[in-house]
C-alpha cells in the first residue's frame, strides 16, 4: 500500500461544539508548549473563552536536528 502524502498532514479545527455556549462555535489554536516530539495545542471557544479541545501536532524530521 503506498502511503498517500496528500491533504490531511496537519488538520486545523475551525467550529467546535461548546458546551457553555450551546453551539459550535469558531475556535482559536493557542500553541501551549514545545515539546521534543512535537507541538502542543489548545482550540479555545472565541465567544467565552472555554478550552474546547487540544492536539499534538509530531515534529517533521528536518525540525528534530534543532532539538
Amino acid at each position: 500500500m503506498q502511503e498517500d502524502d496528500g491533504q490531511y498532514k496537519d488538520f486545523v479545527a475551525t467550529r467546535l461544539y461548546c458546551s457553555n455556549c450551546r453551539l459550535s462555535m469558531p475556535v482559536m489554536e493557542r500553541l501551549l508548549l514545545i515539546l521534543p516530539d512535537g507541538y502542543f495545542y489548545e482550540y479555545i471557544c472565541q465567544d467565552c473563552g472555554e478550552v474546547l479541545g487540544d492536539k499534538k501536532v509530531s515534529l517533521k524530521r528536518e525540525d528534530k536536528i534543532l532539538f
